[in-house]
């Protein structure tokens, strides 16, 4: 499936991930859509991301800059909100639902807010295309590894969000529900780059939850990579797991502050961490086949695997207690973001 002429919607679509998408599908490396559009609830953060396009200068090998006003729309609208959902589904052939709240701390001291947005929102895109027979194609779920076996808030949310669209295939046989399942994206808005990269700024100290904290690392372009490449090769309520590096953030903490006289302070586990992540745990590796260079999870409801899987994939769980990245690897991983000159965040 490419992308050609079809009407996509990115729902959280101001957000760094969903920002991505959007310069991604404006390149029209998967063929040129007939319209995308960003939903989300911020207007400045809308307003912020038309200006950004206008006033570049410069075209280089992308069709961004002459193409973006005839292709790009903006919908303000709350995932939340069914009638605002309903609207925008009705004009969408391809759905990316990036819209989520993911930061773990306070989804542990507002935990109904995360309801509302990660498994309500989802509803309310199920329930959108179900009750008007929406000619929806595609619609791919943005997880994450806090969802499984989640002991956080924001793990169950995503969990259920999953569940919510596999199960979907059951009630809207012509629209196809799949998910995707990464770990931490390098330079997202709110993650662990970005934050030890201002504290290095001032000086530090660079604060690290505990020694032995281990976590998957993705990029920015890789993530959106993964979520391109399963709407290409998924079946119905297939979870899609990239083959991901994982680190002790310790040693990136050490890896960004490069030599300098800059001290770490072990601050000990915040309020529903974990002290390593799973991607695919002991129970899932069961039904885990590999398609494309991915880990396929096949539906955990019987009526939409299209057969048994006889040699898993996995011997075991996929965790990131299995360390991958020592320090050159890490240095590689995180090139950009090591110069001086290099801007706070990264890419955008």
């Amino acid at each position: 499936m490419t992308f050609d002429g079809k009407r996509v919607l990115v729902t959280g679509g101001t957000g760094s991930l969903g920002r991505a998408v959007v310069h991604r599908l404006l390149t029209s490396e998967l063929g040129r859509p007939a319209k995308i559009t960003v939903f989300s609830r911020d207007e400045a953060k809308q307003h912020d991301m038309r200006l950004s396009y206008l006033n570049r200068q410069v075209a280089t090998d992308e069709v961004i800059y002459g193409n973006f006003q005839e292709l790009l729309t903006f919908h303000i609208g709350d995932i939340r909100d069914f009638s605002c959902v309903l609207q925008a589904v009705l004009d969408a052939d391809v759905i990316i639902h990036a819209a989520a709240l993911k930061q773990v701390p306070t989804c542990e001291y507002f935990p109904f807010q995360a309801v509302q947005t990660n498994v309500l929102g989802a509803q309310n895109l199920f329930e959108a295309i179900r009750r008007n027979n929406a000619s929806v194609e595609t619609i791919v779920g943005i997880s994450t590894d806090k969802a499984c076996k989640p002991i956080n808030v924001v793990g169950m949310s995503k969990a259920l969000m999953e569940r919510i669209l596999i199960k979907a295939n059951l009630s809207c046989p012509k629209t196809r529900f799949v998910c995707v399942r990464y770990g931490n994206v390098i330079a997202s808005r709110g993650s662990v780059v970005p934050l030890f990269l201002d504290q290095i700024a001032h000086g530090g100290p660079v604060t690290v939850t505990t020694k032995g904290m281990t976590r998957f690392l993705i990029a920015l372009d890789g993530s959106v990579d993964t979520i391109f490449d399963t709407i290409r090769g998924a079946l119905p309520g297939e979870i899609y797991v990239p083959r991901l590096p994982s680190a002790r953030i310790v040693d990136l903490a050490k890896v960004l502050i490069n030599g300098r006289d800059i001290p770490i302070k072990y601050t000990g586990i915040r309020p529903g961490e974990k002290t390593h992540e799973v991607l695919i745990s002991e129970e899932e590796r069961y039904r885990t086949t590999e398609r494309d260079g991915y880990y396929a999870i096949c539906p955990i409801l019987p009526e939409l695997r299209s057969k048994t899987i006889e040699k898993p994939a996995l011997s075991s769980e996929y965790s990131s207690s299995k360390v991958t990245l020592d320090h050159e690897g890490l240095r590689a991983l995180l090139a950009d973001y090591l110069s001086e000159n290099s801007p706070m965040g990264g890419t955008w």
